[in-house]
């Protein structure tokens, strides 16, 4: 099989590993939380990978991405070190942000990772000031926002959409459509005739592909990549896949039927193009060392992080916007 636009065996058998240690940090994340080993939310990525995996590889060091609530994935398929993020989660000192963003917050801006955010959307709306920021500047990197379905019902989605058309900013969307908001069906949510419909009504050009498939993904994510760097405005992409687990790792997710559920792991994205790699050369033996290799990295992190100590008292004062507070007072 030949591979489009610069793709390779290589290449698609680093992604490959990428999304190995996305699950393995999650499928942990998600079990030490159920555990109470971690506070806060966690919200496993499991089951979606190959989205981050094929779109992020697509992408430059300086390029921006903006996450939302189910980020670990993005984070990782971006660079960030996962025993920084693993110290973050735990709420550690050495932590991406110093242990005080915990899951929902982690970013990294040296690596143009803007972050996850908790609310619904906003980061996208984010990820949209920051491709106009872009554009001011003159510079030459673009953004691309990732989110899930839930966020198209919401206002700020829509205002981000209409804003990066009205300025054609060098932005890709991309919506990871695991077909629920929260523990509602999101299609009983949402009128009008579907997610892609929602992005050409602003004019903005969208695909629609098989979002558990990472060929499928990265052919996708070059050649929308390609148009938003080359000027030609911002692009939309809807990618369908499978939430494993809950909503979060407290959810035991009761609303769904058993079955629905069985049937994610014919779709398992990790299988999928494990079967692939081996169709083209790739040995077992190595795609088992591989799997090797991300478990036992993220074992490290973990004992990384619940060794580590909490941050110093002291860091409750940095990092804390005190501007104009006088004129508040």
């Amino acid at each position: 099989m030949s591979l489009p636009l610069g793709l390779s065996v290589e290449r698609i058998h680093a992604m490959y590993q990428r999304m190995l240690l996305m699950r393995a940090f999650d499928e942990h994340a998600g079990l030490a939380r159920r555990e109470n080993r971690l506070r806060g939310s966690v919200h496993e990525y499991t089951g979606q990978e190959a989205i981050a995996a094929g779109v992020c590889a697509m992408l430059r060091p300086a390029d921006y991405i903006s996450s939302y609530h189910r980020g670990h994935g993005h984070c990782i398929a971006k660079g960030a070190d996962p025993a920084a993020m693993m110290l973050e989660i735990y709420g550690k000192a050495g932590g991406v942000c110093g242990g005080k963003g915990g899951s929902m917050h982690v970013a990294d801006f040296s690596l143009s990772i803007l972050g996850a955010n908790g609310v619904v959307a906003d980061g996208v709306t984010i990820a949209v000031g920051a491709a106009q920021a872009v554009r001011l500047l003159g510079e030459e990197r673009i953004v691309v926002a990732f989110f899930g379905d839930g966020a198209l019902n919401r206002g700020p989605m829509l205002e981000a959409l209409n804003w990066a058309k009205v300025y054609d900013l060098p932005i890709l969307f991309v919506c990871e459509d695991n077909g629920y908001s929260d523990h509602t069906r999101t299609a009983s949510v949402t009128a009008g005739p579907g997610i892609v419909a929602r992005a050409e009504a602003f004019g903005i050009p969208a695909d629609s592909i098989d979002g558990n498939d990472l060929l499928a993904v990265a052919c996708a994510a070059a050649l929308l990549v390609g148009e938003v760097r080359t000027g030609k405005g911002p692009r939309f992409l809807h990618a369908t896949t499978c939430r494993w687990r809950g909503h979060l790792a407290l959810d035991r997710g009761l609303y769904r039927d058993p079955e629905e559920v069985a049937g994610y792991a014919a779709q398992d994205p990790i299988a999928r193009i494990a079967g692939w790699l081996l169709d083209n050369g790739v040995a077992q033996a190595t795609l088992d060392g591989d799997a090797a290799a991300a478990a036992g990295r993220i074992a490290d992190a973990v004992a990384l992080a619940e060794a580590a100590p909490c941050p110093d008292e002291a860091q409750l004062f940095t990092d804390v916007q005190d501007a104009g507070a006088s004129s508040w007072a």
